[in-house]
Formats: structure tokens, sequence, C-alpha cells
């Protein structure tokens, strides 16, 4: 099987609910999701024939060997743009490429939703239809650390260790848009974890 480096920069869209503080990526803090992947997933897509990279403007680095080293992972630096209903990011893209056939599922704008406990995004293959991908397995006990600093007014609201799996079905949705054999990827699977740092004003 051809081995493919995986190359990503993403932007994850994350909504964490209304009584977040609202982002601002003035100075002096940029707002920003920090992801990364559980070990296995990057080895477990390559296994398939899949690369998965997004579009976008954040920066990423691999942890481990290579991508098909079973204990791989991938970290994802996301800057925020808005969190005016949420925590978003414009922009946002998540491709996962099959390299046998050139098929591709384009996961766009995702969010994440902790009142819910799913992350969501428009799927151009389902007829932009918006999708749950990824379930947020600890949404219920996520809380935030909020830190005020008063010399330059600033607050910073922090997420940390929120966990996901892949949503029930997504992953034969993902297997049958790739054209892959049936139970090529695991249901459940342990996509992985996110954290979040939102910077505002401090009034």
């Amino acid at each position: 099987m051809r081995k493919t480096i995986l190359s990503i920069a993403t932007v994850i869209s994350l909504v964490v609910g209304s009584n977040v503080a609202n982002a601002d990526t003035a100075k002096p803090g940029a707002s920003m999701t920090h992801m990364k992947t559980a070990a296995g997933v990057t080895s477990t897509l390559e296994a398939a024939g899949v690369i998965l990279y997004v579009q976008g403007g954040a920066t990423s680095a691999v942890i481990g060997e290579n991508l098909s080293a079973a204990t791989s992972q991938v970290v994802f630096h996301i800057p925020v743009t808005a969190n005016k209903a949420g925590v978003q990011h414009t922009g946002s893209n998540i491709i996962f490429f099959n390299t046998a056939n050139n098929q591709f599922l384009t996961l766009k704008n995702p969010v994440i939703d902790l009142a819910k406990g799913v992350v969501s995004a428009t799927v151009p293959q389902a007829g932009d239809a918006k999708v749950d991908i990824l379930t947020i397995t600890n949404a219920s006990t996520a809380k935030p650390k909020i830190t005020n600093d008063k010399k330059i007014k600033q607050r910073t609201t922090a997420y940390t260790g929120t966990t996901l799996v892949l949503a029930p079905g997504v992953a034969a949705t993902i297997a049958s848009v790739l054209g892959l054999p049936a139970g090529s990827l695991p249901d459940g699977l342990a996509f992985g974890t996110a954290d979040v740092t939102l910077y505002s004003k401090l009034k």
C-alpha cells in the first residue's frame, strides 16, 4: 500500500455553550483550539489507504516515528476567529482522502457543541447536510477554568481534555463514500481530544 505523508492544517469550529466568554482574537491574546488525534487513528486510516488532511490556516505536528506507527498522533493548533454563537473558526474543512481511487469526504466548518455533546459538520457529499460526526464522551463534565488578569484586562477561559469518538454510523458512512470495504473503519473509533483556550476582554 502506498505510504503517504499526512499534511494537516485545519480550522475546527467549536461551540461550547452560551455561558462561554466571547472570544477576542485581537491582542493581548489569540484564542486557540488544540486537538490531538488518539494513538492509532492515523495508522488505522493509513492501513485502509486513507489520509487525513485539512484546509485552513492552522498548523500541525506529528508525534511518533511515522503515520503508520500504532502510537503516532497528530496535534492541531487551530486559531479561533469568533464565538458569537459559540466558538467558531472560519474556513475549516477536514478531508478524508482515499489514495487508491481519489474519492474523498469533506467535513466543512465542523462545530463542537458541548451542550449537545456532538461535533457536527456540513458534508457536501450528502447534499450539504449538517451531520453529527463526533460524539463528545465527557461533555457533561467538561468545566472551564477561568483566569482573570486585571493588569492587562484579559479573561482566559480554558476547556481541557474533551474526548472525541466517531458518532454512531459515521465510520460506515466514511467507508461508503470513500469506496472502502464494509468494516474497514471501526464504529465508534476513538478520534482524539480537544482543548480550547478563549481570550476575551475583562470589563
